[in-house]
Protein backbone atom coordinates (compact mmCIF):
# COMPACT_ATOMS: atom_id res chain seq x y z
CA UNK A 1 0.00 0.00 0.00
CA UNK A 2 2.96 2.29 0.83
CA UNK A 3 4.16 1.81 -2.61
CA UNK A 4 1.00 2.59 -4.36
CA UNK A 5 0.76 5.44 -2.17
CA UNK A 6 3.87 6.91 -3.22
CA UNK A 7 3.57 6.16 -6.89
CA UNK A 8 0.05 8.20 -7.32
CA UNK A 9 2.23 10.82 -5.56
CA UNK A 10 4.84 10.61 -7.53
CA UNK A 11 2.57 11.08 -10.39
CA UNK A 12 0.64 14.19 -9.04
CA UNK A 13 4.23 15.66 -8.47
CA UNK A 14 5.56 14.96 -11.87
CA UNK A 15 2.16 17.00 -13.49
CA UNK A 16 2.55 20.01 -11.28
CA UNK A 17 6.08 20.24 -12.46
CA UNK A 18 5.28 20.01 -15.94
CA UNK A 19 2.62 22.65 -15.17
CA UNK A 20 4.75 24.82 -12.62
CA UNK A 21 5.87 28.44 -13.62
CA UNK A 22 8.92 28.91 -14.35
CA UNK A 23 9.13 33.15 -13.90
CA UNK A 24 12.23 34.71 -12.71
CA UNK A 25 11.91 36.74 -10.00
CA UNK A 26 10.55 40.16 -10.27
CA UNK A 27 12.52 41.93 -7.80
CA UNK A 28 15.59 41.15 -9.94
CA UNK A 29 14.61 42.65 -12.76
CA UNK A 30 15.20 46.49 -12.68
CA UNK A 31 12.91 48.75 -14.65
CA UNK A 32 14.87 51.38 -16.70
CA UNK A 33 12.92 54.61 -17.54
CA UNK A 34 12.14 55.68 -21.09
CA UNK A 35 12.03 59.84 -21.20
CA UNK A 36 10.18 59.55 -24.80
CA UNK A 37 7.27 57.01 -23.43
CA UNK A 38 7.56 59.31 -19.74
CA UNK A 39 7.20 62.30 -22.06
CA UNK A 40 4.26 60.70 -24.12
CA UNK A 41 2.10 60.37 -20.97
CA UNK A 42 2.88 63.73 -19.19
CA UNK A 43 2.55 65.40 -22.14
CA UNK A 44 -1.84 64.25 -22.23
CA UNK A 45 -2.37 64.07 -18.63
CA UNK A 46 -4.53 67.26 -17.96
CA UNK A 47 -6.26 66.51 -21.50
CA UNK A 48 -8.84 64.51 -19.75
CA UNK A 49 -10.11 66.83 -17.60
CA UNK A 50 -10.00 69.85 -20.09
CA UNK A 51 -12.10 68.35 -22.50
CA UNK A 52 -14.11 67.30 -19.49
CA UNK A 53 -14.54 70.95 -18.67
CA UNK A 54 -14.94 71.88 -22.08
CA UNK A 55 -18.03 69.97 -22.95
CA UNK A 56 -20.00 70.73 -20.32
CA UNK A 57 -19.44 75.00 -20.73
CA UNK A 58 -20.14 73.82 -24.76
CA UNK A 59 -23.70 72.16 -23.15
CA UNK A 60 -24.56 75.59 -21.54
CA UNK A 61 -26.90 77.47 -23.95
CA UNK A 62 -25.08 80.95 -22.99
CA UNK A 63 -21.46 78.84 -23.65
CA UNK A 64 -20.04 80.15 -20.51
CA UNK A 65 -19.99 79.07 -17.20
CA UNK A 66 -19.64 80.74 -13.55
CA UNK A 67 -16.77 79.10 -11.41
CA UNK A 68 -18.62 78.57 -8.76
CA UNK A 69 -20.87 75.79 -10.56
CA UNK A 70 -17.26 74.16 -11.80
CA UNK A 71 -15.70 74.14 -7.96
CA UNK A 72 -18.79 72.30 -7.29
CA UNK A 73 -18.10 69.75 -10.24
CA UNK A 74 -14.84 69.28 -9.29
CA UNK A 75 -14.22 65.58 -8.87
CA UNK A 76 -16.97 65.02 -11.38
CA UNK A 77 -14.74 66.65 -13.98
CA UNK A 78 -11.57 64.64 -12.24
CA UNK A 79 -9.17 68.20 -11.81
CA UNK A 80 -6.23 67.87 -10.38
CA UNK A 81 -6.36 71.10 -8.93
CA UNK A 82 -8.20 73.76 -7.43
CA UNK A 83 -10.70 75.22 -11.17
CA UNK A 84 -9.47 78.36 -10.76
CA UNK A 85 -5.54 77.12 -11.01
CA UNK A 86 -6.33 74.55 -13.59
CA UNK A 87 -8.58 77.20 -15.93
CA UNK A 88 -5.68 80.48 -15.14
CA UNK A 89 -2.93 77.67 -16.39
CA UNK A 90 -4.22 77.27 -19.76
CA UNK A 91 -5.14 80.65 -21.33
CA UNK A 92 -5.29 79.77 -24.96
CA UNK A 93 -8.28 77.09 -23.82
CA UNK A 94 -10.44 79.25 -21.52
CA UNK A 95 -11.22 82.74 -20.43
CA UNK A 96 -12.69 84.89 -17.54
CA UNK A 97 -15.40 87.14 -18.55
CA UNK A 98 -16.66 89.25 -15.49
CA UNK A 99 -20.39 88.60 -14.90
CA UNK A 100 -23.49 89.58 -13.49
CA UNK A 101 -22.28 87.48 -9.91
CA UNK A 102 -18.88 88.87 -8.07
CA UNK A 103 -17.18 85.60 -9.34
CA UNK A 104 -16.56 85.38 -13.22
CA UNK A 105 -17.76 83.59 -15.86
CA UNK A 106 -15.63 80.80 -17.90
CA UNK A 107 -15.97 80.90 -21.57
CA UNK A 108 -13.87 79.10 -24.68
CA UNK A 109 -11.48 81.10 -26.93
CA UNK A 110 -12.42 80.73 -30.51
CA UNK A 111 -9.54 78.23 -31.56
CA UNK A 112 -11.34 75.82 -29.29
CA UNK A 113 -14.61 76.05 -30.54
CA UNK A 114 -12.97 75.39 -33.81
CA UNK A 115 -11.46 72.22 -32.82
CA UNK A 116 -14.27 71.18 -30.74
CA UNK A 117 -16.78 71.95 -34.01
CA UNK A 118 -14.27 69.24 -35.62
CA UNK A 119 -14.37 66.70 -33.01
CA UNK A 120 -17.79 66.38 -33.30
CA UNK A 121 -17.78 65.95 -36.95
CA UNK A 122 -15.58 63.00 -36.17
CA UNK A 123 -17.80 61.32 -33.84
CA UNK A 124 -20.55 61.91 -36.97
CA UNK A 125 -18.64 60.27 -39.09
CA UNK A 126 -19.62 56.96 -40.77
CA UNK A 127 -16.51 55.14 -40.62
CA UNK A 128 -15.28 56.39 -37.40
CA UNK A 129 -18.75 55.07 -35.81
CA UNK A 130 -17.73 51.36 -37.49
CA UNK A 131 -14.65 51.51 -36.37
CA UNK A 132 -15.79 52.38 -32.96
CA UNK A 133 -18.25 49.62 -33.26
CA UNK A 134 -16.12 46.94 -34.32
CA UNK A 135 -13.34 47.59 -30.98
CA UNK A 136 -16.56 47.62 -28.81
CA UNK A 137 -17.20 44.20 -30.34
CA UNK A 138 -13.67 42.36 -29.92
CA UNK A 139 -14.21 44.19 -26.03
CA UNK A 140 -17.13 42.08 -25.71
CA UNK A 141 -16.04 38.79 -27.44
CA UNK A 142 -12.80 39.12 -24.38
CA UNK A 143 -15.23 38.65 -21.68
CA UNK A 144 -15.92 35.04 -20.96
CA UNK A 145 -19.50 36.15 -20.35
CA UNK A 146 -19.87 38.68 -23.06
CA UNK A 147 -20.86 41.14 -20.82
CA UNK A 148 -19.87 44.52 -20.02
CA UNK A 149 -21.18 46.65 -17.34
CA UNK A 150 -21.97 49.93 -18.00
CA UNK A 151 -19.72 51.72 -14.88
CA UNK A 152 -16.72 49.79 -16.74
CA UNK A 153 -17.77 50.57 -20.27
CA UNK A 154 -17.82 54.60 -18.57
CA UNK A 155 -14.55 53.92 -17.28
CA UNK A 156 -13.11 52.56 -20.88
CA UNK A 157 -14.83 55.45 -23.33
CA UNK A 158 -11.78 57.48 -23.25
CA UNK A 159 -9.41 54.98 -23.98
CA UNK A 160 -11.97 53.43 -26.74
CA UNK A 161 -12.54 56.80 -28.20
CA UNK A 162 -16.42 56.69 -27.44
CA UNK A 163 -18.36 59.57 -27.51
CA UNK A 164 -19.94 60.69 -24.19
CA UNK A 165 -23.25 60.28 -25.66
CA UNK A 166 -22.26 56.43 -27.26
CA UNK A 167 -25.80 55.15 -25.29
CA UNK A 168 -27.58 57.51 -27.98
CA UNK A 169 -25.65 58.02 -30.79
CA UNK A 170 -23.53 54.46 -30.98
CA UNK A 171 -26.22 51.75 -29.66
CA UNK A 172 -28.52 52.07 -31.28
CA UNK A 173 -26.91 52.29 -34.77
CA UNK A 174 -25.77 49.20 -34.12
CA UNK A 175 -28.21 46.56 -33.04
CA UNK A 176 -26.86 43.63 -34.92
CA UNK A 177 -23.61 44.04 -32.85
CA UNK A 178 -24.23 44.75 -28.96
CA UNK A 179 -27.19 46.28 -26.88
CA UNK A 180 -27.81 47.48 -23.64
CA UNK A 181 -29.02 44.57 -21.24
CA UNK A 182 -30.91 45.89 -17.78
CA UNK A 183 -30.85 43.87 -14.77
CA UNK A 184 -31.29 43.63 -11.30
CA UNK A 185 -27.38 44.66 -10.17
CA UNK A 186 -27.72 47.40 -13.20
CA UNK A 187 -27.50 48.11 -16.97
CA UNK A 188 -24.32 45.54 -19.08
CA UNK A 189 -23.44 45.90 -22.62
CA UNK A 190 -24.20 42.66 -24.45
CA UNK A 191 -22.82 40.49 -27.03
CA UNK A 192 -25.60 40.14 -29.66
CA UNK A 193 -23.71 37.63 -32.41
CA UNK A 194 -20.17 36.39 -32.65
CA UNK A 195 -18.00 37.66 -35.63
CA UNK A 196 -15.39 35.17 -36.46
CA UNK A 197 -13.54 38.09 -38.62
CA UNK A 198 -13.09 39.94 -35.57
CA UNK A 199 -11.62 37.34 -33.11
CA UNK A 200 -8.66 37.98 -34.53
CA UNK A 201 -5.51 39.08 -32.64
CA UNK A 202 -3.44 41.57 -33.93
CA UNK A 203 -0.53 39.21 -33.48
CA UNK A 204 -2.00 36.84 -35.75
CA UNK A 205 -2.78 39.02 -38.54
CA UNK A 206 0.82 40.49 -38.46
CA UNK A 207 1.89 36.99 -38.49
CA UNK A 208 0.21 35.94 -41.28
CA UNK A 209 1.21 38.79 -43.72
CA UNK A 210 4.78 37.73 -42.75
CA UNK A 211 4.45 34.67 -44.03
CA UNK A 212 2.60 35.46 -47.29
CA UNK A 213 5.68 37.62 -47.74
CA UNK A 214 7.86 35.00 -46.49
CA UNK A 215 9.40 37.32 -43.30
CA UNK A 216 8.39 34.60 -41.60
CA UNK A 217 8.31 30.61 -41.00
CA UNK A 218 5.03 29.19 -39.58
CA UNK A 219 7.04 27.91 -36.01
CA UNK A 220 4.59 30.03 -33.77
CA UNK A 221 3.76 33.32 -33.01
CA UNK A 222 6.50 35.87 -31.37
CA UNK A 223 5.77 39.16 -28.98
CA UNK A 224 7.27 42.09 -30.43
CA UNK A 225 9.91 43.13 -27.82
CA UNK A 226 12.20 46.70 -27.29
CA UNK A 227 14.25 47.47 -24.53
CA UNK A 228 15.44 50.82 -23.02
CA UNK A 229 18.46 51.99 -23.70
CA UNK A 230 19.49 51.69 -20.56
CA UNK A 231 17.92 48.36 -19.54
CA UNK A 232 20.11 45.43 -18.56
CA UNK A 233 19.34 42.09 -20.03
CA UNK A 234 20.78 39.37 -17.64
CA UNK A 235 22.06 35.62 -19.43
CA UNK A 236 19.21 34.45 -17.57
CA UNK A 237 16.68 36.50 -17.99
CA UNK A 238 17.43 36.42 -21.84
CA UNK A 239 16.64 32.56 -21.87
CA UNK A 240 13.72 32.31 -20.02
CA UNK A 241 12.24 34.95 -22.45
CA UNK A 242 13.56 32.87 -25.47
CA UNK A 243 11.87 29.87 -23.65
CA UNK A 244 8.37 31.40 -23.12
CA UNK A 245 8.67 33.02 -26.68
CA UNK A 246 8.59 29.35 -27.93
CA UNK A 247 5.58 28.37 -25.60
CA UNK A 248 2.14 27.86 -27.90
CA UNK A 249 0.66 30.95 -28.35
CA UNK A 250 -3.43 31.00 -27.35
CA UNK A 251 -5.82 33.38 -29.04
CA UNK A 252 -7.29 35.91 -26.00
CA UNK A 253 -10.55 35.05 -27.68
CA UNK A 254 -10.23 31.36 -27.20
CA UNK A 255 -11.15 30.03 -23.35
CA UNK A 256 -8.35 29.26 -21.31
CA UNK A 257 -10.38 26.58 -19.28
CA UNK A 258 -8.26 23.82 -20.36
CA UNK A 259 -5.13 25.90 -18.97
CA UNK A 260 -3.38 25.14 -15.82
CA UNK A 261 -3.43 28.41 -13.18
CA UNK A 262 0.17 28.45 -12.12
CA UNK A 263 0.90 28.03 -15.86
CA UNK A 264 3.66 29.29 -18.17
CA UNK A 265 1.04 28.95 -20.89
CA UNK A 266 -1.71 31.04 -18.71
CA UNK A 267 0.83 33.29 -18.30
CA UNK A 268 1.14 33.40 -22.07
CA UNK A 269 -2.30 33.89 -22.88
CA UNK A 270 -2.75 36.40 -20.16
CA UNK A 271 -0.30 38.45 -21.39
CA UNK A 272 -2.16 38.18 -25.09
CA UNK A 273 -5.16 39.28 -23.79
CA UNK A 274 -3.71 42.37 -21.86
CA UNK A 275 -1.61 42.56 -25.05
CA UNK A 276 -4.75 42.93 -27.55
CA UNK A 277 -6.63 45.01 -25.02
CA UNK A 278 -3.71 47.65 -25.06
CA UNK A 279 -3.96 47.61 -29.02
CA UNK A 280 -8.16 48.19 -29.25
CA UNK A 281 -7.22 50.89 -26.83
CA UNK A 282 -6.95 55.03 -29.37
CA UNK A 283 -4.11 55.83 -27.76
CA UNK A 284 -2.30 52.43 -26.90
CA UNK A 285 -2.21 53.16 -23.14
CA UNK A 286 -4.03 53.47 -20.30
CA UNK A 287 -4.23 53.85 -16.41
CA UNK A 288 -2.62 51.29 -14.36
CA UNK A 289 -5.91 51.02 -12.42
CA UNK A 290 -8.33 51.04 -15.52
CA UNK A 291 -6.57 48.10 -17.00
CA UNK A 292 -6.62 46.10 -13.55
CA UNK A 293 -10.34 46.78 -13.31
CA UNK A 294 -10.66 45.36 -16.32
CA UNK A 295 -8.72 42.31 -15.51
CA UNK A 296 -10.38 41.97 -12.39
CA UNK A 297 -13.77 41.91 -14.03
CA UNK A 298 -12.02 38.86 -16.68
CA UNK A 299 -11.24 37.21 -13.12
CA UNK A 300 -7.27 37.53 -13.96
CA UNK A 301 -6.00 40.44 -12.45
CA UNK A 302 -2.88 39.00 -10.60
CA UNK A 303 -2.17 37.55 -14.44
CA UNK A 304 -2.12 41.15 -15.52
CA UNK A 305 0.10 42.68 -12.70
CA UNK A 306 2.44 39.62 -12.95
CA UNK A 307 2.77 40.32 -17.30
CA UNK A 308 3.77 44.38 -16.75
CA UNK A 309 6.01 43.42 -14.26
CA UNK A 310 8.05 40.63 -16.04
CA UNK A 311 7.79 41.55 -19.84
CA UNK A 312 8.85 45.15 -19.55
CA UNK A 313 10.08 44.70 -22.97
CA UNK A 314 6.28 44.33 -23.96
CA UNK A 315 4.96 47.02 -21.66
CA UNK A 316 6.35 50.02 -20.21
CA UNK A 317 4.93 51.34 -16.89
CA UNK A 318 5.44 54.88 -16.38
CA UNK A 319 5.42 56.08 -13.13
CA UNK A 320 4.98 59.81 -13.98
CA UNK A 321 1.19 61.49 -12.91
CA UNK A 322 0.64 58.50 -11.50
CA UNK A 323 0.86 54.76 -13.14
CA UNK A 324 0.50 54.31 -17.00
CA UNK A 325 0.66 51.24 -18.98
CA UNK A 326 2.16 51.53 -22.41
CA UNK A 327 2.11 49.50 -25.68
CA UNK A 328 5.74 49.67 -26.47
CA UNK A 329 5.55 48.69 -29.80
CA UNK A 330 3.41 51.41 -30.97
CA UNK A 331 5.56 54.23 -29.97
CA UNK A 332 8.75 55.20 -31.72
CA UNK A 333 10.54 58.60 -29.56
CA UNK A 334 7.75 59.42 -28.03
CA UNK A 335 5.43 59.69 -30.73
CA UNK A 336 2.51 57.19 -31.90
CA UNK A 337 3.36 55.00 -35.16
CA UNK A 338 -0.76 54.56 -35.72
CA UNK A 339 -2.65 57.28 -37.41
CA UNK A 340 -6.29 57.87 -35.99
CA UNK A 341 -8.93 60.62 -36.57
CA UNK A 342 -9.70 61.40 -32.93
CA UNK A 343 -6.09 61.35 -31.76
CA UNK A 344 -5.53 63.78 -34.41
CA UNK A 345 -7.81 66.20 -32.81
CA UNK A 346 -6.24 65.38 -29.16
CA UNK A 347 -3.25 66.30 -30.15
CA UNK A 348 -4.75 69.51 -31.41
CA UNK A 349 -5.69 70.49 -28.50
CA UNK A 350 -2.43 69.79 -26.73
CA UNK A 351 -0.87 71.84 -29.26
CA UNK A 352 -2.92 74.69 -27.61
CA UNK A 353 -2.56 73.62 -23.85
CA UNK A 354 1.34 74.06 -24.09
CA UNK A 355 1.33 77.51 -26.28
CA UNK A 356 3.23 80.12 -24.65
CA UNK A 357 1.21 83.08 -22.89
CA UNK A 358 0.87 86.41 -25.13
CA UNK A 359 2.38 89.03 -23.84
CA UNK A 360 1.04 92.42 -24.96
CA UNK A 361 3.82 94.11 -24.75
CA UNK A 362 6.07 92.36 -26.66
CA UNK A 363 3.13 91.41 -29.20
CA UNK A 364 2.51 95.15 -30.46
CA UNK A 365 2.21 95.86 -33.86
CA UNK A 366 4.39 97.87 -35.93
CA UNK A 367 1.79 100.36 -36.52
CA UNK A 368 0.97 100.43 -33.08
CA UNK A 369 5.20 101.23 -32.57
CA UNK A 370 4.79 104.27 -35.09
CA UNK A 371 1.80 105.48 -33.45
CA UNK A 372 3.76 105.57 -29.98
CA UNK A 373 6.60 107.02 -31.40
CA UNK A 374 4.53 109.77 -32.92
CA UNK A 375 2.90 110.49 -29.87
CA UNK A 376 6.27 110.76 -28.05
CA UNK A 377 7.71 113.72 -31.28
CA UNK A 378 4.74 115.55 -30.98
CA UNK A 379 5.87 117.06 -27.70
CA UNK A 380 9.37 117.14 -28.12
CA UNK A 381 9.97 118.24 -31.89
CA UNK A 382 9.59 121.29 -31.71
CA UNK A 383 12.52 122.49 -29.54
CA UNK A 384 14.87 119.93 -31.28
CA UNK A 385 13.96 121.52 -34.66
CA UNK A 386 14.75 124.71 -33.61
CA UNK A 387 18.05 123.68 -32.40
CA UNK A 388 19.10 121.84 -36.11
CA UNK A 389 17.67 124.46 -39.31
CA UNK A 390 20.42 122.92 -41.75
CA UNK A 391 18.61 119.41 -41.34
CA UNK A 392 15.40 119.88 -41.47
CA UNK A 393 15.99 121.90 -44.77
CA UNK A 394 17.57 119.26 -46.18
CA UNK A 395 14.58 117.28 -45.27
CA UNK A 396 12.61 118.86 -46.82
CA UNK A 397 14.21 119.40 -50.28
CA UNK A 398 14.36 116.11 -50.42
CA UNK A 399 10.88 115.61 -49.83
CA UNK A 400 9.20 118.26 -52.47
CA UNK A 401 10.31 115.52 -55.21
CA UNK A 402 8.60 112.75 -54.00
CA UNK A 403 5.03 111.94 -54.83
CA UNK A 404 1.83 113.51 -52.65
CA UNK A 405 0.43 110.74 -51.47
CA UNK A 406 3.46 109.58 -49.87
CA UNK A 407 4.22 113.41 -48.45
CA UNK A 408 2.37 112.54 -45.41
CA UNK A 409 4.59 109.82 -44.21
CA UNK A 410 7.83 111.64 -45.40
CA UNK A 411 7.23 113.50 -42.80
CA UNK A 412 6.72 111.55 -40.42
CA UNK A 413 9.97 109.59 -40.97
CA UNK A 414 11.95 113.43 -41.59
CA UNK A 415 10.56 113.89 -37.68
CA UNK A 416 11.95 110.49 -36.70
CA UNK A 417 15.66 111.42 -37.76
CA UNK A 418 15.42 114.99 -36.85
CA UNK A 419 14.93 113.43 -33.04
CA UNK A 420 17.83 110.44 -33.58
CA UNK A 421 20.38 113.18 -34.92
CA UNK A 422 19.53 115.53 -32.31
CA UNK A 423 19.73 112.97 -29.93
CA UNK A 424 23.40 111.75 -31.10
CA UNK A 425 24.67 115.22 -31.15
CA UNK A 426 23.68 115.74 -26.98
CA UNK A 427 24.96 112.76 -26.41
CA UNK A 428 28.50 113.66 -28.07
CA UNK A 429 30.25 115.14 -24.85
CA UNK A 430 29.90 111.83 -23.35
CA UNK A 431 30.58 109.93 -26.29
CA UNK A 432 32.24 106.82 -25.50
CA UNK A 433 31.84 107.12 -21.38
CA UNK A 434 31.57 104.29 -18.98
CA UNK A 435 28.53 104.84 -18.33
CA UNK A 436 27.20 104.68 -22.47
CA UNK A 437 29.15 101.42 -22.66
CA UNK A 438 27.82 99.96 -19.47
CA UNK A 439 24.35 100.54 -21.09
CA UNK A 440 25.38 99.34 -24.47
CA UNK A 441 26.43 96.07 -22.95
CA UNK A 442 23.34 95.83 -20.98
CA UNK A 443 21.03 96.29 -24.03
CA UNK A 444 23.45 93.94 -26.21
CA UNK A 445 24.80 97.02 -28.50
CA UNK A 446 28.68 96.89 -29.04
CA UNK A 447 29.78 100.50 -28.75
CA UNK A 448 31.02 102.37 -32.11
CA UNK A 449 33.98 104.03 -29.97
CA UNK A 450 37.16 101.80 -30.00
CA UNK A 451 39.22 103.25 -27.53
CA UNK A 452 38.78 101.88 -24.19
CA UNK A 453 37.90 104.22 -21.45
CA UNK A 454 37.21 103.59 -17.77
CA UNK A 455 36.19 106.34 -14.95
CA UNK A 456 38.92 107.54 -12.98
CA UNK A 457 38.20 105.83 -9.41
CA UNK A 458 38.39 102.50 -11.42
CA UNK A 459 41.41 102.90 -13.35
CA UNK A 460 43.84 100.14 -13.74
CA UNK A 461 47.71 100.27 -12.90
CA UNK A 462 48.59 98.79 -16.44
CA UNK A 463 48.98 102.23 -17.99
CA UNK A 464 48.66 102.05 -22.17
CA UNK A 465 48.49 105.36 -23.74
CA UNK A 466 51.20 107.92 -23.30
CA UNK A 467 47.83 110.32 -21.76
CA UNK A 468 47.92 108.20 -19.11
CA UNK A 469 51.87 107.73 -18.20
CA UNK A 470 51.72 111.99 -18.35
CA UNK A 471 48.92 111.94 -15.59
CA UNK A 472 50.74 109.68 -13.73
CA UNK A 473 54.07 111.91 -13.91
CA UNK A 474 52.28 114.72 -13.39
CA UNK A 475 50.55 113.25 -10.01
CA UNK A 476 54.10 111.97 -9.04
CA UNK A 477 55.84 115.91 -9.38
CA UNK A 478 53.00 117.59 -7.71
CA UNK A 479 53.48 114.99 -5.00
CA UNK A 480 57.27 115.43 -4.32
CA UNK A 481 57.08 119.32 -4.62
CA UNK A 482 54.39 119.22 -1.89
CA UNK A 483 56.25 116.61 0.37
CA UNK A 484 59.91 117.85 -0.48
CA UNK A 485 59.98 118.76 3.28
CA UNK A 486 59.81 115.09 4.14
CA UNK A 487 61.59 113.68 0.85
CA UNK A 488 63.06 110.34 1.98
CA UNK A 489 61.52 110.07 4.89
CA UNK A 490 60.54 106.72 6.44
CA UNK A 491 56.85 107.01 6.28
CA UNK A 492 57.39 107.08 2.61
CA UNK A 493 58.95 104.07 2.38
CA UNK A 494 57.12 102.29 4.57
CA UNK A 495 54.09 103.33 2.25
CA UNK A 496 56.48 102.65 -0.76
CA UNK A 497 57.07 99.10 0.79
CA UNK A 498 53.09 98.11 1.56
CA UNK A 499 52.16 99.30 -2.05
CA UNK A 500 55.05 97.40 -3.61
CA UNK A 501 56.80 100.13 -5.45
CA UNK A 502 60.78 101.10 -4.65
CA UNK A 503 61.86 104.17 -2.93
CA UNK A 504 63.89 106.72 -5.91
CA UNK A 505 65.73 107.63 -3.16
CA UNK A 506 68.24 105.02 -1.99
CA UNK A 507 70.02 107.23 1.06
CA UNK A 508 69.40 105.74 4.56
CA UNK A 509 67.12 108.16 6.59
CA UNK A 510 65.83 108.27 9.84
CA UNK A 511 62.87 110.12 11.08
CA UNK A 512 63.70 113.64 12.65
CA UNK A 513 62.82 112.34 16.02
CA UNK A 514 65.08 110.01 16.01
CA UNK A 515 67.97 111.59 13.88
CA UNK A 516 71.69 111.60 15.82
CA UNK A 517 73.02 115.18 14.92
CA UNK A 518 71.89 118.45 14.71
CA UNK A 519 71.73 119.28 11.33
CA UNK A 520 69.15 116.56 11.19
CA UNK A 521 66.99 117.97 14.07
CA UNK A 522 67.11 121.25 12.10
CA UNK A 523 65.46 119.80 8.43
CA UNK A 524 69.09 119.28 6.97
CA UNK A 525 70.33 116.62 5.02
CA UNK A 526 72.44 114.11 6.67
CA UNK A 527 74.60 112.21 4.54
CA UNK A 528 77.19 110.86 6.62
CA UNK A 529 77.76 106.75 7.41
CA UNK A 530 77.18 105.19 10.83
CA UNK A 531 80.69 105.20 11.59
CA UNK A 532 81.22 109.44 11.09
CA UNK A 533 78.07 109.73 13.51
CA UNK A 534 79.96 107.87 15.92
CA UNK A 535 82.82 109.71 16.01
CA UNK A 536 81.32 113.13 15.90
CA UNK A 537 79.15 111.87 19.08
CA UNK A 538 82.66 111.06 21.05
CA UNK A 539 83.85 114.38 20.35
CA UNK A 540 80.98 116.31 21.20
CA UNK A 541 81.09 114.35 24.26
CA UNK A 542 83.04 115.59 27.28
CA UNK A 543 86.05 113.94 28.46
CA UNK A 544 85.70 112.23 31.64
CA UNK A 545 87.12 113.45 34.81
CA UNK A 546 90.32 111.81 35.78
CA UNK A 547 90.52 110.65 39.44
CA UNK A 548 93.34 111.73 41.90
CA UNK A 549 94.93 108.98 43.86
CA UNK A 550 95.48 110.34 47.51
CA UNK A 551 98.17 107.81 48.11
Amino acid sequence: MRFLFRSTKQQSLRSQLHHRRTLVDSTSIKHVRDRGLDHAVTREWSLKPLLNLKTLIQSEPSKSLPISIINDRKHSLELPVRPIEFIRKYPAIFREVCGTQPCPDIKLTPEVTNLDSEETLVYENVTYKQNVADRVLKLLMLTPTNKIPLKLVDLLKWDLGLPNDYLKTVVPEFPDCFRVLNGRWGSDLELVCWSDELAVSVLQKNAAVKVEKGKQGKEGIVFPIQYSADFEVGKDFKKWVDDWQKLPYLSPYESSVNLALNSDESDKWATGVLHELLHLFVGKKAEKEVVLCFGEHLGIRSRFKRAILNHPGIFYLSSKMGYTVVLREMYKRGFLLETNPLMSVRNQYVHLMYQPKENKKETSTPENRKTKKEVKTSTDTDHKVENQPEESDESDDESEGEEENQSHEDDQKVVLVTERKAGKEMDEPVKGSWRNKEKDMHSGKRSMNTERKVPPNFSRRKNTHEENKGHVVAKRKTDTETNSHIKGSWRNKENDRYNGKRSMNTEGKVPPKFSRSKDARDGTDNRGTSQEMSRSRKKEMPSPRKRVSTS
